[in-house]
C-alpha cells in the first residue's frame, strides 16, 4: 500500500483531532483550516479509511483508576515472528501495547499494567510461554505524552 500523502489541510485536522479528538466539531476544525465542514468531514473519513487515523481512545490514567503499577517488560523474539506475535501478545490480560523495535537485542516492548506484582508476574510468564525472552522488566513511575507538533502550521 503506498503512503498516503497529507497536505496543509490533513495536517491541520491531525493536530486538531490530536488535541482533542472527542469534543471538537467538524465546524470548529473547519475554522482552523479554512475549509468547510463537508470536506473536514470527507477528510477525516479518507484519513480513517487509509489508516492514518486507526481509532479514537482514551488516554486513561492507570494509577488513579486502581492500576498503579506500569510494566515495560523488553523481550526477545525471533525476528520472522516478532510481527505475527504483536496480536496474540495484546489478548495478555494486563497487556496494553506493544511496540516493536527494529534495532537492538530486544525487539519487542512490552507494556503491562495491574493492582501488584500478582497481575505482573503471569504477563511475564505468558510471553515465556510464547517463546520470548524477556531481557528486562521496568517499573514505570509515570507516562506522559503530548500530541506530535508537526501536523500544525502554528
Amino acid at each position: 500500500m503506498a503512503e498516503y500523502e497529507l497536505d496543509e489541510v490533513d495536517r491541520e485536522i491531525l493536530a486538531a483531532l490530536q488535541e482533542d479528538a472527542r469534543n471538537l466539531s467538524s465546524g470548529e476544525i473547519a475554522e482552523r483550516t479554512d475549509a468547510s465542514s463537508s470536506t473536514v468531514r470527507k477528510r477525516i473519513q479518507r484519513l480513517e479509511s487509509e489508516d492514518v487515523v486507526k481509532g479514537y481512545s482514551a488516554d486513561v490514567d492507570y494509577q488513579k483508576s486502581g492500576y498503579p503499577l506500569r510494566m515495560l517488560l523488553f523481550c526477545t523474539a525471533p525476528i520472522p515472528e516478532r510481527g505475527e506475535l504483536i496480536d496474540e501478545i495484546l489478548d495478555i490480560p494486563g497487556v496494553v501495547s506493544v511496540q516493536e523495535l527494529v534495532t537492538g537485542e530486544q525487539n519487542l516492548l512490552v507494556t503491562a499494567v495491574g493492582e501488584s506484582d500478582d497481575d505482573i508476574t503471569p504477563v511475564a510468564q505468558e510471553l515465556l510461554d510464547m517463546g520470548l525472552t524477556v531481557a528486562d522488566e521496568v517499573l514505570v513511575r509515570s507516562h506522559e505524552t503530548t500530541p506530535f507538533d508537526d501536523f500544525s502550521a502554528e
